[in-house]
């Protein structure tokens, strides 16, 4: 797991140091046809709400015969949430799972005791090419829940509340905001939108949720007179609510939530409040006890040989 710098807001900026507790700028990282930008986690920051992993995939354009292609892969005691602004990706997974997540749609997948998925573009689309865009982030479960059964849910685009106010367009992906609710039921409070703004209008941000984040997809905004273009984490001061004022026509994602009981424990693909169940994990996935995934049972990723220690991820909550 990389974890990149993160630089907090100016000493002495009071509008800046007022409004927002850190600023994050991912580190971007070339995989070759496609660029991924890591926000969480980050050496200041590694979880904000249950957000324990936020990565920007993209944009990218494929070519004809070219495509994602992650292979089976293992999670344990954490979610994963894929959100698109374009192309398409096809989730398969060891619960049976078939199917292909498109733009504003949501796939909400819990590894509780352990899943195992993969995510590949289909044939159909590597004949045409494509355009790739968006948000993949992991979310840890409350400890009481970490070894549930695993899980997956998925929304159509038409199924989620957007709301749609002179200059104001927001996707409310997980939670209440608004005046709406997400019929996603996900494992704690949590909340996450995609929003959209037009050039010149303002949108209040209310205090609701603990620990709240925006990341910037698009145009630029500004916050307590501090200016930020795309491609930057900011993470709120707890309880105070803010306004966003929009520079030009932007975008972002709006999310964060109760922070999680303590801390959580990271490394590749595994997330646990416990060193010993990542272990364990590490030991199943070596010897082949992971469930196999239906029609992608051929390939899978193998368990990396990293001797590195697990990352201690904590929030806003749990800083020591």
């Amino acid at each position: 797991m990389t974890w990149s710098p993160c630089p907090d807001p100016v000493i002495g900026d009071r509008p800046s140091t007022d409004a927002i507790e850190t600023l994050i700028v991912p580190r971007a990282v070339d995989l070759g046809e496609m660029v991924v930008r890591r926000a969480l986690p980050s050496t200041k920051r590694q979880m904000v709400g249950p957000f324990i992993f936020f990565d920007q995939m993209g944009p990218a354009e494929f070519l004809t015969d070219q495509g994602i292609d992650v292979r089976p892969h293992p999670h344990i005691n954490l979610a994963t949430l894929t959100y698109l602004f374009e192309g398409e990706i096809l989730h398969r997974d060891s619960l049976g799972t078939e199917i292909a997540i498109q733009p504003g749609a949501v796939n909400w997948m819990r590894a509780g005791r352990g899943i195992v998925h993969s995510e590949r573009t289909s044939e159909t689309r590597k004949r045409t090419g494509q355009k790739l865009f968006g948000i993949q982030s992991w979310m840890a479960l409350p400890t009481a829940i970490e070894e549930a059964d695993p899980a997956f849910m998925h929304h159509g685009a038409a199924a989620l509340p957007v709301i749609d106010v002179e200059g104001v367009e927001a996707r409310l992906i997980t939670g209440a905001a608004f005046g709406e609710t997400s019929p996603l039921a996900v494992a704690s409070p949590t909340l996450y939108a995609d929003v959209r703004l037009a050039s010149g209008r303002r949108l209040p941000i209310d205090a609701t949720y603990e620990e709240r984040a925006i990341y910037t997809i698009a145009g630029e905004i500004e916050i307590a007179g501090d200016a930020f273009a795309p491609g930057q984490l900011l993470v709120l001061r707890p309880g105070d609510p803010i306004t966003i004022h929009a520079r030009s026509d932007a975008r972002f994602m709006l999310f964060g939530g109760e922070p999680m009981e303590g801390p959580r424990y990271i490394w590749w693909n595994f997330v646990s409040s416990r060193l010993e169940r990542i272990e364990l994990a590490k030991e199943e996935w070596a010897k082949g006890r992971f469930d196999a995934v239906p029609g992608d049972e051929h390939e899978f990723i193998p368990l990396p040989a990293s001797l590195s220690a697990p990352q201690r991820a904590t929030g806003g909550a749990d800083r020591v």
